[in-house]
């Protein structure tokens, strides 16, 4: 392509001289028309005609090539597109917008998909990154591909508005929306507007929330189903459009996933932001335990030491140092110097405790029989009871000849067996999350340090985790009722304590025994969890079954995949999957069920899913663009001149900005040397002729 871009000159001679001899030539040319000499004109054209071909003049030429505009398609790929048949919509749109503008040869397109984030859904920082790397002047407008959920708008003031709507203003070239969905859309709304991060275990929490209906209210009150952990719903009644208190119990330490769904309204377009979920991290405030040592001995101090280096624990401890039997004749108030509240710790507060230590207790009616029918009903209805035996627990005066006897897992069968031996992990004790960590890596159980003292004891239920000499059962976990127990059926654990034979890990055994004990989440010997890093979906089970099934994973669209989990030697299995969609995902085995939050647990996202161009018709409106739903058909396109309206019915425009660049610049004579040489020797011979007449 050749352009033409002006006349330049290049004189034969100085200019300066062509400019004094014209000036002369001129004057008397002047001179001549004043005293009407013959052929004064033809002389003037003559000179002229000399003076013009002494400058030289030339006509200047570029070479040019054209380079193409480029157009910007932003897809908006988010969430809020799983609604009804936007995904479809969208394809459908795509596809026609390239198959339009792939019409112009002087048009490239650059499809760029949108990013969703923490803070909702961005186009217009992609579409900014896209922009710079297209070059100067080339950019023919961009067409939006969206909902009009869209939370990075940028800002434009009324008077850039009202200027000149029809000329871009922002971007310099118009910016479309061609929206999926339709218009007239209805959707309910719950919104959680306030909820705790902690929540202390044992009380309740209190959520604030509110339903909204849109485009208006279609109902006084509505439902909203109440899950947590996924347990059974309960149904609360809420007003529509005004704030409401709900509380919820914090059983347990670790989260609490509260799952909030309120009730469909009819011909509602979608259901998922009529969910809402809520994750409440329960911590113990103080952890109370009871300690009931049955007479003095060498271990006492074992389990004392242990409770007492936990700073979260509260300990109460007694031990009973006179059994009413001997009579020593000291005066009673020689033995102490209050009364023991005996009835205030077994029947008043008694359900204040999370756990009850008994110590090589010994019945000798220091407790009455109806406070051991308090402490089986306090662990049926979830409480704790830890039973250290001795000798004497397979004697007459045992507890488990009390009412306590009934929730114990383990049953004297025969003698004390008085001789050395070494604790040794079982199949489930090597499983157990208790137990599981003290083995080797290879799954072995370690050379501890010698006991000399084991109870004889069958095991009725529950799990035995440890045994001591000949197989015999040496510590065994159950659960009775809502509550725990457990039995160590020998005393002399403080032996580890004190590096006899080279000890052995009394202060984790311990310690994760009571925290087992105390219902602490991770020693959950049945459990299903997941977790969340970044798109990383790690979900861990662990089970004291060896046969560990496969596990079902539900992203937040509904879509199902079944997984198989690689096991462990302790117990546990473990797999990773990347989460391709933000929301809550579900995880099921069968028997368990656990929930993770990849992203925000209630993303902006979702909280409106109707389609609307509310959101962006200011800077669409600066851009002199245009909007359609892509239900009522893609407009056509077509090429538009700079400065003009970029939308009209029916159509969407893109600039022809018809960029180029040049390759190499021409001088072309403006008239041949002979043509000049005619004009001014034709001029002079006329001028001669009209003078002569």
């Amino acid at each position: 392509m050749i352009g033409f871009t002006g006349i330049g000159f290049a004189p034969l001679i100085d200019w300066r001289i062509i400019a004094a001899a014209g000036a002369i030539a001129l004057i008397l040319l002047i001179f001549g028309l004043f005293r009407r000499a013959r052929g004064s004109l033809i002389r003037m054209f003559a000179l002229g005609v000399l003076a013009l071909a002494l400058l030289n003049p030339d006509l200047e030429a570029e070479n040019r090539r054209s380079q193409p505009d480029m157009a910007v398609v932003m897809v908006d790929e988010s969430s809020s597109q799983n609604t009804g048949g936007r995904r479809q919509q969208l394809k459908a749109a795509l596809a026609r917008v390239r198959a339009e503008l792939g019409k112009y040869k002087d048009l490239r397109i650059k499809v760029v998909r949108g990013k969703e984030t923490k803070d909702g859904t961005e186009l217009f920082g992609e579409l900014e990154r896209a922009i710079t790397d297209v070059p100067k002047g080339r950019f023919a407008g961009a067409v939006l591909l969206t909902d009009g959920q869209v939370h990075d708008v940028p800002v434009i003031g009324r008077k850039t508005i009202e200027k000149d709507a029809r000329k871009p203003g922002v971007y310099g070239a118009p910016l479309h929306v061609l929206l999926t969905g339709a218009p007239g859309e209805r959707d309910r709304r719950l919104v959680v507007e306030r909820a705790p991060a902690f929540g202390i275990v044992g009380k309740s929490v209190k959520l604030r929330l509110r339903i909204e209906d849109n485009p208006k209210r279609q109902a006084a009150s509505a439902g909203v189903s109440i899950r947590v952990d996924g347990g059974e719903a309960r149904i609360r009644t809420l007003p529509v459009g005004r704030t409401a208190k709900v509380e919820i119990p914090i059983e347990h330490g670790g989260p609490t996933i509260i799952e909030l769904e309120a009730q469909a309204m009819s011909n509602e377009m979608s259901l998922i932001n009529n969910r809402a979920v809520v994750s409440v991290n329960g911590v113990r405030d103080r952890l109370r335990v009871l300690l009931v040592s049955g007479q003095p001995h060498l271990g006492e101090r074992a389990w004392r030491n242990l409770l007492k280096s936990d700073p979260s624990v509260d300990l109460v401890h007694f031990t009973i140092l006179r059994p009413p039997e001997k009579n020593d004749f000291t005066p009673l108030n020689e033995l102490a110097l209050i009364s023991f509240p005996i009835r205030e710790l077994f029947e008043i507060k008694l359900h204040e405790f999370d756990l009850i230590v008994f110590d090589r207790y010994v019945v000798r009616f220091v407790l009455p029989p109806n406070y051991f029918q308090n402490i089986a009903r306090y662990v049926d209805k979830g409480g704790a009871v830890l039973a250290a035996v001795g000798p004497d627990f397979a004697g007459v005066r045992s507890m488990f000849h009390t009412p306590l006897g009934r929730i114990m897992p383990g049953e004297p069968s025969g003698p004390v067996i008085q001789a050395p031996f070494r604790a040794q992990l079982t199949d489930k004790g090597r499983r157990h999350p208790v137990t599981s960590s003290l083995q080797t890596k290879d799954g072995k159980t370690p050379e501890w340090g010698r006991w000399f003292r084991l109870v004889d004891a069958e095991a009725r239920r529950g799990n035995t985790i440890l045994n001591g000499a000949d197989g015999k059962p040496l510590l065994i976990l159950d659960r009775f009722g809502k509550g725990r127990v457990a039995q160590f059926l020998s005393d002399h654990v403080w032996l580890w304590a004190r590096g006899h034979d080279g000890g052995g890990p009394h202060a984790e055994l311990m310690r994760r025994l009571a925290h087992w004990l105390m219902k602490e989440p991770d020693l959950e010997e049945e459990d299903l969890r997941a977790s969340v890093d970044g798109r990383q979906l790690t979900i861990e089970r662990r089970s004291l079954d060896t046969n560990i099934p496969p596990v079902s994973v539900t992203a937040p669209s509904g879509a199902k995949q079944t997984v198989k989990l690689t096991p462990d030697n302790r117990g546990g299995a473990k797999t990773t999957l990347t989460a391709k969609e933000t929301g809550l995902y579900r995880i099921e085995d069968g028997r368990r069920r656990a929930m993770a939050a990849v992203g925000q647990l209630n993303p902006p996202e979702l909280s409106d899913l109707r389609a609307s161009a509310d959101k962006l018709l200011s800077v669409v409106k600066a851009n002199g663009g245009g909007i359609a739903w892509i239900s009522d058909g893609v407009p056509g396109f077509r090429r538009t001149k700079p400065g003009r309206g970029g939308a009209g019915n029916g159509w969407f425009g893109m600039v022809r900005n018809g960029a180029y660049v040049v390759t190499g610049v021409r001088q072309i004579p403006l008239l041949p040397a002979l043509l000049f040489l005619f004009l001014a020797a034709g001029g002079i011979m006329l001028a001669w002729l009209r003078e002569g007449k």
